[in-house]
């Protein structure tokens, strides 16, 4: 039998939420962003920027947001946005001047952990057992959840997105084979979810709202995984231009 975790007087596209915990984080990161000097963020960075807190808001302060903890679908949605899209697109949005060099940022951005650290939590969350104790607390949810949602897509994709190619610890053709590799993870995962016969989560949510989430994640991931793997083949094919114009200039150098 199905049963609604939380209860509201109000229809799900009426259902809206401030979120302070959540959302003032995100203005004082718009707000240290909009100080940074002109020339350690040109036009697309900022547009990157912004995007993805727009993102994140478009998940956070709607009926997508205030719902979540209600319908596995938009769940799925929020988790989805929060960690392929606006993750990335943070990356993207990065400050030329951001190269930090402590060892905890070293260790966290390190190739393999936060490769493994994202397909941990990707995978872990949707365990039933995790599930159920996040659900059954939102405080889990608001600032352990929503917060890995959105450090560790950050961590992972800070490597492997074009940051002007200065400071990354990984080549482009890892990158491209990295964000390929994340791809089984992801899909088998919401490919699992669609194909179960029954309730994963204790009869939380209808077995086709389960199946909806299900499909949004192994649809979703393999269309935007898709998107960000042709970012990385592009930079990819830059980058071999660019050796290839070093080169010519050094052979053109040495000839006169």
């Amino acid at each position: 039998m199905f049963m609604e975790m939380h209860h509201h007087e109000v229809g799900i596209w009426g259902s809206w939420q401030l979120a302070p915990e959540i959302v003032l984080p995100l203005l004082l990161l718009v707000y240290l962003y909009a100080r940074q000097p002109r020339s350690a963020v040109n036009f697309r960075q900022r547009c990157f920027f912004y995007s993805g807190i727009f993102s994140a808001l478009t998940v956070v302060v709607t009926p997508i947001g205030a719902r979540a903890m209600d319908y596995f679908s938009l769940h799925m949605v929020q988790h989805i946005t929060l960690m392929m899209i606006t993750g990335p697109l943070l990356v993207l949005g990065t400050p030329n001047s951001f190269h930090p060099t402590g060892k905890i940022f070293s260790a966290l951005t390190n190739p393999f952990f936060s490769w493994f650290a994202y397909a941990a939590l990707m995978v872990s969350v949707h365990l039933p057992v995790p599930h159920k104790f996040i659900m059954d607390n939102p405080w889990a949810h608001t600032y352990l959840e929503v917060g890995l949602y959105l450090l560790l897509p950050y961590l992972f994709y800070f490597n492997l997105l074009d940051r002007n190619l200065v400071g990354r610890r990984v080549t482009p053709a890892i990158a491209v084979i990295a964000l390929f590799l994340m791809m089984i993870p992801e899909t088998m995962t919401g490919f699992f979810i669609y194909t179960a016969t029954g309730s994963l989560y204790e009869n939380m949510y209808s077995l086709n709202d389960q199946r909806q989430g299900g499909s949004f994640m192994w649809a979703g991931a393999m269309i935007i995984d898709a998107i960000w793997m042709s970012f990385a083949v592009y930079h990819w094919i830059k980058s071999e231009e660019k050796k290839s114009r070093d080169m010519d200039a050094e052979i053109a150098a040495e000839n006169v």
